[in-house]
């Protein structure tokens, strides 16, 4: 990715060449803009479901695009048209059969004259960079770098998931403040006022109540991760535990970043970074703590931007595909 651009089939639906439409979707939401094609000024915006196809299945999937574009057509006060161009930042597709599903449907609903697939990198560094190229960095639920050149080839670190990898991560901060506080109930490790915080959050009484919550429980893995704001404001307290976890943690994900920077023939001097995730804009603390390590693993980056909002990256993208 990003996939090449399709032309739409259809010419029988209602049409509007002044729109057009970005989408961020992923494993927890999905983010839908629709702008003016020659300003980019967004004109409403919609939400659906998750639409990671490896996760919720393609219809799943399917049914959480249509329901964020409908919404964001709703909400510019605008009736459900065919746009000029449309780009869909999408996590879990990237090989053929899912761009083929991806854009046989958007030719199905008339969703635009031109349409592209992209990921995340490509999306947070048209939002992010000032000439789409850099460093991209996601530390949410999971955590992953990007790379991409000034000729547009791509890279990438990290991703592999929470069993696999995901460090620096909502998830992996979360099970790390989680047993460190096991451990602090057996006395065998540090106190901290982790294992308070995590059972009044959770609502239990007592540490042994984290085995059947976390086990047999409703804490799966996104309600696990979460809880990495515990520990993220326990860091930020000067908790000593909660200090370290956050500090190895980013570390971890600096490592990460340094790896695709250097791996993949970028600068290490002067790089653009885009940074997103809710670990990486939630927390100050966190955040510090990571530049300073990618800075001391030898990358002296150049301008750094926040990116709340993805999305935006989706419609720079769409408004390239119709000048």
């Amino acid at each position: 990715m990003p996939a090449a651009p399709m032309t739409s089939s259809f010419q029988d639906f209602p049409y509007r060449p002044d729109l057009v439409v970005g989408i961020d979707g992923g494993g927890t939401r999905t983010l839908a803009l629709l702008a003016r094609a020659d300003t980019g000024e967004v004109l409403g915006r919609g939400s659906g479901g998750p639409s990671n196809i490896q996760s919720v299945g393609v219809d799943g999937a399917l049914k959480a695009l249509d329901e964020a574009i409908d919404s964001a057509f709703a909400a510019a006060g605008v009736s459900r048209a065919r746009v000029a161009g449309a780009t869909l930042g999408l996590a879990g597709v990237d090989r053929n059969e899912g761009l083929d599903i991806i854009f046989g449907w958007g030719d199905r609903i008339g969703l635009a004259d031109h349409m592209s697939v992209a990921n995340d990198a490509t999306l947070l560094l048209a939002a992010g960079t000032p000439d789409g190229w850099g460093l991209a960095v996601i530390a949410g639920t999971g955590s992953i770098a990007f790379v991409r050149k000034p000729d547009g080839e791509l890279g990438r670190c990290g991703g592999w998931g929470h069993t696999l990898g995901d460090e620096g991560s909502a998830y992996q901060i979360a099970v790390r403040g989680l047993r460190a506080s096991c451990r602090a109930a057996d006395l065998c490790a540090p106190p901290t006022v982790l294992l308070e915080r995590f059972l009044k959050r959770m609502g239990l009484h007592e540490a042994p109540d984290l085995i059947p919550a976390v086990y047999r429980g409703p804490w799966d893995r996104a309600a696990i991760a979460g809880t990495a704001p515990l520990v993220l404001e326990a860091a930020a307290e000067e908790d000593a535990v909660a200090t370290d976890i956050v500090r190895s943690e980013a570390a971890e994900l600096a490592e990460t970043a340094r790896a695709a920077v250097v791996n993949h023939g970028l600068p290490r001097t002067g790089i653009p970074v885009a940074l997103a995730g809710g670990v990486l804009l939630g927390s100050e603390t966190y955040r510090t703590y990571f530049l300073t390590a990618l800075r001391n693993a030898g990358i002296e980056y150049g301008p750094v931007q926040l990116v709340p909002e993805p999305a935006a990256g989706a419609v720079v993208l769409a408004r390239q595909l119709v000048r």
